[in-house]
C-alpha cells in the first residue's frame, strides 16, 4: 500500500506475540493448546506492590507526572543500582518509560543516523533488529551458537565492529536462550569494547534476578568501570516482580543521552502510567524476599523441561543459567516427516506442525536469528510443562 511508509516495510510484527495470539485463538475455539510462547511469569504481582497501587489511586496520584518518571521512582532506581550492581547514578541520569521496550526504542531513535550499525548477538530478542530498523539504523547480527552455549565470543565481537558501529546491544540472561555471562566472560567482551571508544553499550538486564545454580549476575559497567560513560544500563520490573502488564522499564546512563531520550518520549507517550510508577517504587524499595523462592521455582521448571526435551529424539537442549527460556536444537529432526504429513524443512515448519498435531505452541528459532531451534518459555505450571514435554516427545517419536 503506497500510503504506508517505506520504513514500516522494513520491519515485521513480533513473532512471539503472533504465537501467543494464535494459541489464544485456538483455545477460544475449544482446542486443547498448551502455550509456551509468552515471556511472562505465571504468578501474580506481589501483594505489597498491588497495595501500593491501590493506595496511590486512593491518594489521587492519577495526574500527569514528569515525562520520564516521578522523583520517588528515580530515587528508588538509583538505590537499586547502588544496592544490586555497585553503580553510582544521579536521578538526572535515570529515565523511566512504558516498559523496557520503550526505553530501548527511545535510545535508538535518539542516537541512530542512516548508516549507523548496531551489533546484536544472535539468537536475539525478536524486537532488537526491528527497533534498529525503525530508528533508521542497520542491525548487524553476530552468531553465537550452541557450540559456545549461545554466548558471543570476544573474537566474534571484534570482527563485527566497524567504523560505522554505534551500539552493541547485550542481553544477559538472554531471551531466547537463558544463557548468562559470568563476570569473567563479560570481561572478555568489555576488553574488546575498550579498544573501540566509538561504540556504546546498551545492556538489557531485564532477567537479572532470574538466575540459578549460584550464578552471580554481572553487568558491563560494573565489570569494566571505564565503560560507565558510554553504557546505557536497562532494566525493569516486568520479570522479577511479575509486573508485565504494568509497563514500567527504566535505564541509567550519561546525562546527555538521558536528556535526548526524554525529548523523544515527550513527543510520543509522555509519562508512563502514574499508578504503575508508584507500584514500581514499592517493588524496588519494598521487600525482596520473594525473589529467591521464585528463582527456586523457575529452576525446578527449567530442570523439568531440559530433561523432558533431551528425552525427545532429534532434540538437543542445553541447560541455561537464567531467565525462563530454553532454546533446543532440532537439527536431528530436519528432513523428516510428521505423522500428519508435514515435512520438517526448518524450525518454522516444525513449530507449525507441533501446534497443529499436538497442540503445543512454541516460537520457531528463525524469529530469533538462529536456526534450527525453537524457544520454550517455561513460565507456566509444572503440570502444563510435563504434558507439553510428553506431547513434544510423542511428536518427535512420530517423525520418520
Amino acid at each position: 500500500m503506497a500510503f504506508l511508509s517505506d520504513t514500516l516495510a522494513r520491519v515485521k510484527p513480533s513473532p512471539t506475540i503472533a504465537v501467543t495470539n494464535k494459541a489464544r485463538e485456538l483455545k477460544a475455539q475449544g482446542v486443547d493448546v498448551i502455550g509456551l510462547g509468552a515471556g511472562e511469569p505465571d504468578f501474580d504481582t506481589p501483594q505489597n506492590v498491588k497495595d501500593a497501587a491501590v493506595a496511590a489511586i486512593a491518594a489521587g496520584k492519577t495526574k500527569y507526572t514528569a515525562v520520564d518518571g516521578i522523583p520517588e521512582l528515580k530515587a528508588a532506581i538509583v538505590a537499586k543500582f547502588a544496592r544490586d550492581n555497585g553503580l553510582d547514578y544521579a536521578p538526572s541520569q535515570v529515565s523511566v518509560g512504558t516498559g523496557g521496550k520503550q526505553i530501548l526504542y527511545n535510545a535508538l531513535v535518539a542516537t541512530l543516523n542512516p548508516g549507523d550499525e548496531v551489533v546484536i548477538p544472535a539468537p536475539y530478542w525478536v524486537s532488537y533488529p526491528d527497533m534498529v530498523l525503525l530508528a533508521g539504523g542497520t542491525p548487524v547480527a553476530v552468531e553465537a551458537g550452541i557450540e559456545t552455549n549461545f554466548k558471543l565470543t570476544p573474537e566474534a565481537l571484534e570482527a563485527a565492529i566497524t567504523p560505522r558501529t554505534k551500539w552493541f546491544i547485550f542481553n544477559s540472561p538472554s531471551n531466547p536462550t537463558g544463557a548468562a555471562y559470568s563476570a569473567e566472560e563479560l570481561k572478555g567482551l568489555t576488553d574488546v569494547l575498550l579498544r573501540h571508544p566509538h561504540v556504546w553499550v546498551m545492556t538489557d538486564d531485564m532477567y537479572e534476578h532470574l538466575v540459578f545454580d549460584d550464578f552471580v549476575f554481572a553487568t558491563p559497567a560494573q565489570v569494566e568501570p571505564q565503560l560507565f560513560d558510554r553504557t546505557l544500563t536497562v532494566n525493569g520490573v516486568s520479570k522479577a516482580y511479575a509486573m508485565t502488564g504494568w509497563r514500567i522499564g527504566y535505564a541509567a546512563g550519561p546525562k546527555t543521552l538521558i536528556a535526548a531520550m526524554r525529548k523523544v518520549q515527550s513527543q510520543s507517550t509522555s509519562n508512563p502510567c502514574s499508578i504503575s510508577q508508584w507500584a514500581a517504587v514499592e517493588a524496588l524499595d519494598g521487600t525482596q524476599d520473594f525473589i529467591r523462592p521464585n528463582q527456586d521455582l523457575f529452576k525446578g521448571r527449567r530442570d523439568l523441561v531440559v530433561d523432558g526435551l533431551n528425552a525427545c529424539p532429534g532434540i538437543d537442549c542445553p541447560k541455561p543459567e537464567g531467565a525462563f527460556y530454553v532454546y533446543p536444537s532440532i537439527a536431528g529432526c530436519i528432513g523428516k516427516t510428521s505423522k500428519g504429513g508435514t515435512q520438517i524443512a526448518d524450525d518454522e515448519t516444525f513449530a507449525s506442525a507441533l501446534l497443529e498435531e499436538e497442540g503445543v505452541a512454541v516460537v520457531f528459532g528463525a524469529a530469533f536469528g538462529l536456526s534450527p531451534h525453537f524457544r520454550v518459555s517455561y513460565a507456566t505450571s509444572e503440570d502444563q510443562l510435563t504434558e507439553a514435554c510428553a506431547r513434544i516427545k510423542r511428536f518427535c517419536e512420530g517423525l520418520a
